[in-house]
């Protein structure tokens, strides 16, 4: 079996120069006053756009504020008011649970550590790394579906697992630009990488990209 091409290091900061230069401000679309507030919108985010989470979150926070509040929601009134999010029930029960580990572990203070924060119910790595980076700005990768796509199509991962393609990344760039790179995958999977239909043909990074060069959308060699 032929080995998978490895990018060079030359090619990735080329690479990572032109996606700074297009997405210079690389934060998470989420809307959050508090690392707490950041928290329980990445986990509502699951399967449902940020807008829709921005739309959502300010009626939760205007009642439950903090985790000591959240953490006492009754089930069904959480259900009501993050009903559009989808999944409602479960993320209900997911941001209570959340809460009242929070409380009962850190005294409702979200902690800026990887190992303590996916000691809460609900949170995973990617989630956690999401809150090092934009809460504490901590650099750490948070691989989701748009990471996983763009790292694989670029060549920059070969792996299937998030943990494995984020160590992969991980070793490609030094970890003061793990943050920024996140969120410059993030958005270029949304705005142009797209699962179904890739607009390779308005995208900047064809000549460095795997998937282009090997027959992706609009190449020369389909």
């Amino acid at each position: 079996m032929a080995k998978p091409h490895q990018p060079t290091r030359k090619s990735v900061l080329r690479t990572y120069k032109a996606l700074e230069k297009a997405y210079p401000d690389p934060r998470t679309e989420l809307t959050y006053d508090s690392p707490f507030q950041l928290l329980i919108a990445v986990i509502l985010s699951a399967q449902c756009t940020d807008e829709r989470v921005n739309k959502t979150t300010p009626g939760l926070f205007a009642k439950y504020p903090t985790a000591q509040q959240l953490a006492k929601a009754g089930q069904a009134d959480v259900e009501k008011l993050i009903h559009s999010c989808g999944f409602y029930r479960a993320k209900a029960k997911a941001i209570i649970s959340t809460s009242k580990d929070l409380v009962e572990k850190f005294g409702g203070k979200i902690p800026g550590d990887l190992d303590k924060l996916t000691t809460l119910a609900g949170v995973g790595r990617k989630t956690a790394s999401v809150i090092l980076n934009q809460a504490f700005d901590v650099p750490a990768i948070a691989v989701d579906t748009h990471v996983k796509r763009v790292s694989q199509r670029l060549g920059w991962a070969h792996s299937n697992t998030p943990e494995k393609i984020e160590f992969e990344l991980r070793a490609l760039l030094p970890p003061k630009l793990w943050g920024s790179v996140n969120g410059m995958l993030i958005l270029h999977g949304r705005r142009l990488c797209k699962a179904r239909k890739p607009n390779c043909a308005e995208c900047f990074l064809r000549d460095d990209c795997e998937f282009f060069q090997s027959g992706g959308e609009g190449s020369k060699s389909r």
